[in-house]
């Protein structure tokens, strides 16, 4: 398993549009993903539970993948987090 902590850059929070972009990356990476922000660990496959964890710009979120190349496939995660999940980065 691997595992990185990232802040989220999207302005307006993890609110559905981007929970959905994440939430797709994730199933089509084919990886066993979790989200973590506190105490509050979810499946990030499903839009509803990155929903949960009510996640607003500046909120520290872990990203942990099993699985064969979870490395990549961190990264990758990783990256969309940080590039605002489709909504750009943090406002200026």
């Amino acid at each position: 398993m691997r595992s990185q902590t990232v802040t989220l850059a999207n302005p307006t929070g993890l609110h559905a549009r981007p929970a959905k972009v994440f939430a797709q990356a994730v199933s089509a990476s084919g990886h066993q993903v979790r989200l973590t922000k506190g105490d509050t660990t979810v499946n990030a496959r499903s839009v509803l539970s990155v929903l949960t964890l009510d996640c607003h710009n500046g909120d520290q979120i872990t990203i942990e993948v099993e699985g064969d190349d979870a490395d990549g496939v961190l990264a990758s995660l990783v990256s969309l987090v940080e590039s605002g999940l489709g909504e750009g980065g943090a406002p200026s």
